[in-house]
């Protein structure tokens, strides 16, 4: 079983990556199983129908999203008809969606979980907590477990890294947008990296224009981010093995795609 997952896709320069570089990853890699992380899809902020279905056209069996979920008010038209649509499982109970999506494919059956941090994020339920439900629901059917944990501080990516190693397959950190080179097997068995990064500009901040964002550091009035539509991209993401019986990982490597690092096929 081989796991590509492709991060946080930032606006339409993150899309067309997605179309232009998508289908020459999966040549090369050969994923049993895609996963995109689509928070910020959508103008930067949020994913609408459109772009969710775009994505699995282009060969995602699902996607995962953030705390931009809810910013583009059309998602609670078909978020709870969309079964590979997986927002953050621990937001308050009632809150439209699911946070555990299990995806059949050739090899077994997966378990798609979706996580929100709380350290300098909104006071969601605890994530900690809510793993070990999602855990012990998501092992009555799969030992394959692909946990997708969109947090703010380093050291709580870390901590639920070694919470959860042994008892999930996968645990990628999302949300930052810088890729981070600290991919590694934990002792017990789940693949884990820090942040898989951004998928979208290159030369902005975040997939952000840089002027407005440095011009907010400097001044701290309030400015308009935008995601700029011209200019040079990047992908990131991680590839996967996991052992299709015992759920446990077997190797774990880093995409990275702009112009500093070319696609080799």
């Amino acid at each position: 079983m081989r796991i590509m997952f492709i991060g946080d896709v930032v606006g339409s320069p993150g899309r067309e990556m997605i179309d232009t570089y998508l289908p020459k990853l999966k040549q090369k890699y050969q994923p049993t199983m895609t996963v995109i992380n689509g928070e910020n899809a959508a103008s930067g902020k949020g994913i609408n129908e459109k772009i969710y279905r775009r994505f699995l056209e282009k060969g995602a069996q699902a996607v995962t999203l953030g705390n931009h979920a809810w910013d583009k008010k059309e998602i609670f038209e078909f978020i709870d008809d969309a079964d590979y649509l997986v927002r953050p499982a621990n937001m308050p109970e009632g809150t439209p969606g699911k946070g555990l999506a299990f995806i059949k494919t050739p090899h077994a059956e997966v378990a798609v979980i979706n996580l929100q941090a709380r350290t300098f994020m909104a006071p969601l339920d605890d994530p900690f907590r809510k793993i070990d439900e999602l855990i012990n629901e998501a092992k009555k059917r799969t030992n394959i477990i692909f946990l997708d944990f969109h947090a703010e501080a380093t050291s709580e990516k870390q901590a639920m890294g070694w919470y959860v190693d042994g008892r999930v397959s996968v645990n990628v950190g999302t949300h930052t947008h810088v890729q981070t080179a600290d991919e590694r097997i934990l002792p017990q068995g789940t693949a884990y990296i820090s942040d898989v990064g951004m998928t979208g500009p290159y030369d902005g901040i975040l997939g952000m224009e840089r002027e407005a964002v440095m011009k907010r550091f400097l001044t701290q009035l309030p400015v308009r981010f935008e995601v700029p539509k011209d200019g040079r991209t990047q992908l990131s993401g991680v590839v996967v093995d996991v052992d299709d019986k015992t759920g446990k990982a077997k190797k774990i490597r880093r995409i990275m795609i702009n112009d500093d690092h070319p696609f080799f096929s």
